[in-house]
């Protein structure tokens, strides 16, 4: 007890040594809390985003306690030394230099990043002060112009008889609750800290009684007015500032997609009159006259001319022209084919000047990857070639795109470290644009890597361990990419818009371990198109796969069949030979970009039928030879797949956000299979689908305190079979099962979730708490073998009991994790590092609550280190 009451006397005397009021100068007051009372319909956030002065942010860390903890070892002066010493040193060494303009370039950029290392410590303190904040020191005036701020904010809201006072109290009752360790009240008042809080009195919110146009234009009277219905203006709704900029933007839009190039929302103004009626506004739309004439002028394009080869400059040449559909393709070598840029092309001549058509335009060229930039440009005709009509006015449209290089070539080499061996891996990838002209892509993969993993084979001697081996991972693939759709028909000018292309792909994979080795060869051909800016589409109607086994260790094939007798595993079916076709589509929406600093949604679905048509070519049953998965005909699975993914980011501050996301899918046999053994002619029947198809959890992106691919299935445990004797499982040196955390668990039903604080913690350091939720279960339960003892088939019996997804018992079987995560945004790269830990474990025989048993053991906590966010 004395040494518990000594160290509370060492904390609290340490803490009260960090206060940051010893800061503060003479005269100086700390803000230590901000409150908005007073709320009811305005937006307390907005409100609270609209103080000048915030208190110091205390979570993860208590930033000024960081500000005063590198202040303490912080000396100015002695920087200020090193600096001008620094120069003086630097100065010398450039004037030795004399006349040599490299080497005094070299000095002075190394006097530069010397000079701006210590300015920067002089100016914002050393590297711990700057991971910290400096205290607030409380300002009146910024509190004024606070009070100014929100009152204008309320009454662009609609409440125009709102008001707001301040009251800025001092002394400020603390709650310390380490002062109890000094004998003291753990309530004091401090006199040198300062709550703001601001008195909120909104009134009666004003609504729209009466909308009205005034537009001395007819022509530009006759389009706005039809357009009422789009309007973001409705009688009854409350006055809001915000909307009323929306649409005079809307309108502003609108004109300059009906032809009106010159139009600027500055034309439209809008005025409120709130003295007719109590609480309500008549708001009256003005659209004035243009500075010149009486009408606006309505803009056609006359001519459009597209230069490929923008940029390029042959002195003595002329760029020749090619016309085709009334435009003029122009570059001094024809290299792109003219029928596949005027699919992209949405600026026709004859038609009326449109902005949206423009930006498609610039958009769809983009897309093609053909070209560095692309831009659209108009000149007004003038002179003689304009129209008489002043009215009326012509364009000249310029598409300039200078065109990328052809081959492009990246290449990415690193390393990973598993099961205790490190092991190097390598992409190269090559590019080839417009490779026959008509702006097609051709892109060429190779991988190759060598990556940890733990061997069953000759794991006999040693039955609690596997075997650290390398494995050899070869793969290749090849793309090509159509600017169209590759149809029967011609689909015409309509789908251009859409962004539609066609891509044939092939991949090709091999891997090779002591226990096996494997190839798959894959070919699909997609179909993709956009929708918007943010949703696309994926039709792939051809998709066909053929897994072979081209090598597989005895004792591996022994364990396989092992594990399928003793817990109904289908890993077994992954070392199977099989043929896979079947047709898939897929609908992504992400209104997020790539590093998720925005307040988005994200949507993915996806469908895929597989082997409908396998009666035609292949009979039941199936030839399976247990002891040589190699001599195994190729087998065809009938199965039916649905996934869904949802996410949600909310956005809170410049660099704080809350995400949640919400997965699940189901993957299920259409049909039965029979499959007969060759040895033993016994025939089982079963709902079959390839092991590649089922649905797995845990992992990076999934519930990260289970090993990927590790989690479920549903509250069924996996023991280690021992390899002496498989028919029983492995027990430690108490006698008790050990439990399996290697093995794989497929499953048929998915369902998780995960909640994620993301806050910024230094520079380009971001920091992270989160909770994952989830699990994967059976539909249905295989048939119970026949040979296995009466013990051995109830045991299956409970696992598949266990494992089965059942309503009213499901939301019991959820594991849940939790952790907090770094990440590392380097803007073009971010770099993950996620440590996740056990919470509630369904698979568990005895205790469930895992967290009880906290260590940093790797069947408690898992590290997840990866690239890019984790959703």
């Amino acid at each position: 007890m004395a040494r518990v009451a000594l160290g509370g006397l060492l904390v609290a005397g340490g803490l009260s040594g960090c206060s940051p009021l010893r800061l503060l100068q003479p005269g100086q007051r700390l803000l230590s809390r901000v409150k908005i009372e007073g709320t009811e319909k305005a937006d307390a956030e907005r409100l609270q985003a609209l103080v000048q002065q915030k208190p110091n942010s205390t979570f993860p860390l208590p930033k000024v306690a960081i500000y005063q903890l590198g202040r303490s070892f912080y000396d100015p002066e002695r920087l200020q030394r090193k600096l001008e010493a620094d120069r003086a040193h630097y100065d010398q060494l450039i004037k030795a230099a004399g006349t040599d303009s490299a080497e005094v370039g070299k000095l002075l950029t190394k006097r530069e990043r010397h000079v701006q290392r210590h300015q920067l410590a002089l100016d914002k303190g050393n590297a711990i002060m700057r991971l910290g904040e400096p205290p607030v020191i409380y300002d009146s005036s910024l509190t004024a112009t606070s009070v100014e701020q929100l009152g204008t904010f309320l009454r662009s809201k609609g409440f125009f008889r709102s008001s707001v006072s301040v009251t800025d109290t001092v002394p400020t009752r603390q709650f310390a609750p380490f002062r109890i360790f000094t004998l003291r009240s753990p309530f004091h008042a401090d006199s040198q800290r300062v709550t703001v809080v601001y008195h909120i009195h909104e009134g009666p919110a004003f609504h729209y009684s009466q909308l009205d146009y005034d537009i001395a234009d007819t022509a530009i009277s006759r389009r706005v007015l039809a357009s009422q219905p789009q309007s973001l203006l409705r009688v009854g709704n409350q006055y809001d500032e915000e909307q009323i900029g929306a649409e005079r933007s809307r309108i502003e839009n609108l004109l300059k997609n009906q032809g009106y190039f010159d139009f600027r929302q500055q034309y439209v103004t809008l005025e409120a009159d709130t003295s007719f009626a109590p609480t309500t506004v008549r708001l009256r739309t003005l659209i004035s006259k243009p500075t010149r004439g009486e009408q606006h002028r309505l803009y056609t394009v006359r001519r459009v001319n597209f230069i490929t080869d923008a940029g390029l400059v042959r002195f003595g040449r002329q760029r020749d022209t090619i016309i085709r559909d009334s435009v003029y393709y122009l570059a001094y070598q024809h290299k792109f084919s003219t029928r596949a840029l005027d699919r992209k092309l949405a600026v026709r001549p004859g038609a009326a000047y449109s902005l949206s058509n423009t930006q498609l335009t610039q958009r769809q060229l983009s897309d093609l990857d053909m070209f560095r930039f692309s831009t659209v440009t108009y000149r007004r005709v003038r002179g003689a070639e304009a129209p008489a009509d002043s009215a009326r006015g012509l364009l000249d449209a310029t598409v300039n795109a200078s065109p990328a290089k052809k081959f492009q070539e990246t290449s990415e080499f690193g390393g990973t470290y598993v099961a205790e061996r490190a092991g190097p891996f390598g992409n190269v990838r090559l590019k080839i644009r417009n490779v026959f002209g008509g702006a097609e892509l051709l892109e060429f993969g190779l991988r190759a890597g060598f990556e940890g993993q733990y061997s069953v084979v000759g794991n006999v001697g040693d039955v609690t361990t596997g075997r650290s081996v390398l494995t050899t991972q070869l793969g290749a693939n090849v793309n090509l990419i159509l600017p169209q759709f590759l149809l029967p028909w011609r689909s015409g000018r309509f789908l251009s818009r859409y962004n539609p292309r066609t891509r044939f792909n092939a991949t090709y994979t091999y891997v090779q371990r002591p226990d096996y080795t494997r190839t798959n060869v894959e070919g699909t051909l997609d179909y993709i198109w956009q929708r918007s800016a943010y949703h696309q589409y994926v039709l792939t109607p051809f998709d066909v796969s053929v897994i072979r086994t081209a090598k597989i260790d005895p004792e591996f094939a022994a364990y396989l069949q092992t594990l399928l007798i003793r817990q109904g595993s289908p890993l077994y079916r992954s070392f199977d030979n099989l043929f896979v076709p079947s047709f898939n589509a897929t609908s992504l929406y992400n209104s997020n970009d790539f590093n998720e600093t925005r307040d988005a949604r994200y949507l993915r679905l996806f469908a895929e039928v597989g082997g409908l048509t396998r009666k035609l070519y292949q009979d039941q049953p199936l030839e399976n030879d247990p002891q040589d998965l190699r001599n195994n005909k190729l087998k065809i699975y009938d199965f039916a797949k649905l996934t869904a993914d949802y996410r949600r980011y909310y956005k809170l501050g410049p660099e704080t956000y809350f995400v949640y996301r919400l997965a699940g899918g189901v993957a299920a046999a259409l049909t039965a299979t029979r499959i007969q053994n060759s040895v033993t002619k016994q025939v089982d029947k079963g709902y079959l689908i390839p092991y590649d198809k089922y649905l797995f959890a845990g992992g990076s992106s999934s519930v990260r305190a289970w090993k990927p691919r590790r989690l479920g299935v549903g509250s069924a445990t996996q023991y280690k079979l021992n390899p002496a004797n498989p028919s029983e499982e492995l027990r430690d040196k108490n006698g008790n099962l050990i439990r399996d955390y290697d093995l794989e668990q497929p499953g048929e039903l998915l369902l998780e979730g995960n909640v994620e604080f993301r806050f910024p913690l230094y520079s380009f350091i971001k920091g992270a708490v989160f909770t994952d939720f989830g699990n994967v279960w059976t539909l249905r339960n295989q048939p119970i073998n026949p040979n296995q003892t009466p013990t051995q088939q109830a045991e299956q019996r409970q696992r598949q009991q266990d494992a089965t997804f059942r309503p009213n018992a499901f939301y019991r079987q959820f594991a849940v994790g939790s952790g907090i995560g770094f990440r590392f945004d380097f803007t073009f790269l971010i770099l993950r590092l996620d440590v996740a830990t056990k919470v509630y474990d369904p698979t568990a025989p005895d205790s469930k609550w895992a967290i009880r048993k906290f260590s940093l053991a790797e069947d408690q906590t898992a590290f997840n280190l990866g690239i890019g966010y984790p959703f």
